[in-house]
């Protein structure tokens, strides 16, 4: 099959909807598929800034959502175009998020849709938009619209499942993220990938590989340190990301003067990200519940598990489907930050536990969450939205 694979958004970039893209491509590609992702990065910077970023950094100014919704429709308008060029090369879509989803359908090739969480929630979330305002409704509405135009819709858990079904009254199909998993097979220099980012040798490592939105709970883990780093001074907290969370944790660092016991890393590349997962001690996913929005099967949970380094996670949405607390991994309380930090000092105190949990974990993610198992659930669907692209075809 050829499969071009479609998002308004910057591809490759820092996130897991990019490393889906990237994982789900490797598996199809290594089962014959030709694979081509099509994203915003592909048209020229000029074409960018003029249509779509500019007039939208404009619109904000003027009315807060109204340059968010203008940029994300104009992404989509432009990347229409392209598409249309370029559909009698392929045999399907899997198109990534809504406006992508709108912009394929317009070509007439058959659609299939992942869905990798709640578009109009997680913009209000993040702060693009306001509640119960004409930008959050209109996103809605092009929700509904997106999920009933296509062949078939992907979703990433059980929950967002759900939010396709009660938005648009459109069943789902689940099938979970996944990972590379042989990339962890690789000999690790912890030492080297210590040195590289300037991080004490002998530290008890806390990572969290999290953008930093509020969504991801990143003010947890900070919290939790300030808790237990009279008890263990040893322990430091290194976080990889950017977000707009990142200026007021470093404000609160400095608030707790723990500056130099948490590391901010930025960006990091993703070979670099599967050495810190296996650098450090204990690997944080503290997700929260944020403007009804919660977190889906978190792809850097599956690669830390993958990784054989603990995790312990948030007990919301697709982290509790994912991990089984106290077998795998450990789930805290939404937004508990004393939980949080009695589940570090546990593992800090026991450290045998805290291999069994990861020794678990790894064989959980082996065995249910490859990218090539998920590659082919993937090809049995995009055979299925051509059979019935075709056959809604005869009856027109």
């Amino acid at each position: 099959m050829n499969i071009l694979i479609t998002t308004i958004f910057n591809y490759p970039h820092e996130g897991g909807l990019s490393s889906h893209i990237t994982t789900l491509k490797k598996g199809l590609e290594k089962e014959g598929h030709l694979v081509d992702v099509l994203s915003f990065s592909d048209l020229p910077n000029w074409k960018r800034k003029l249509f779509a970023q500019g007039p939208g950094y404009v619109m904000n100014r003027i009315k807060h959502g109204k340059g968010q919704l203008h940029n994300d429709l104009q992404r989509k308008s432009l990347l229409s175009n392209i598409i249309l060029e370029k559909a009698p090369s392929y045999d399907v879509i899997n198109s990534q998020d809504i406006f992508a989803t709108l912009a394929s359908l317009e070509c007439g090739l058959p659609v299939v849709a992942t869905v990798h969480g709640y578009y109009a929630y997680e913009a209000i979330s993040r702060g693009a938009i306001h509640p119960n305002t004409d930008e959050a409704e209109k996103i809605k509405r092009f929700e509904q619209q997106a999920y009933n135009g296509v062949q078939l819709n992907v979703t990433v858990d059980k929950r967002i499942c759900g939010y396709v079904k009660e938005t648009s009254g459109v069943e789902a199909q689940i099938i979970r993220n996944f990972i590379d998993t042989e990339q962890f097979n690789h000999y690790s220099r912890p030492e080297l990938t210590r040195s590289k980012y300037h991080l004490p040798q002998d530290a008890f490592m806390l990572f969290v590989p999290r953008r930093l939105t509020e969504k991801n709970g990143v003010v947890y883990p900070l919290l939790a340190l300030k808790q237990i780093h009279d008890l263990y001074p040893n322990v430091i907290l290194v976080y990889a990301g950017t977000g707009e969370q990142l200026s007021a944790l470093k404000k609160k660092t400095e608030e707790f003067n723990l500056q130099n016991y948490v590391y901010f890393l930025g960006s990091v590349p993703h070979q670099d990200m599967v050495e810190l997962y296996q650098t450090s001690q204990i690997v944080l996913i503290p997700s929260v519940h944020s403007h009804g929005v919660e977190e889906a099967t978190s792809i850097s949970a599956i690669e830390a598990m993958g990784s054989g380094t603990p995790v312990i996670a948030g007990s919301i949405g697709g982290l509790k489907e994912l991990i089984t607390h106290d077998v795998d991994g450990l789930l805290f309380g939404d937004r508990d930050e004393k939980m949080l930090s009695d589940f570090i000092r546990y593992l800090v105190e026991n450290p045998e536990i805290g291999k069994t949990l990861a020794k678990r974990a790894k064989q959980k993610v082996i065995s249910n969450f490859s990218h090539i198992t998920a590659a082919k659930k993937f090809e049995g669907l995009y055979s299925q939205a051509i059979q019935k692209r075709a056959s809604t075809s005869l009856k027109e």
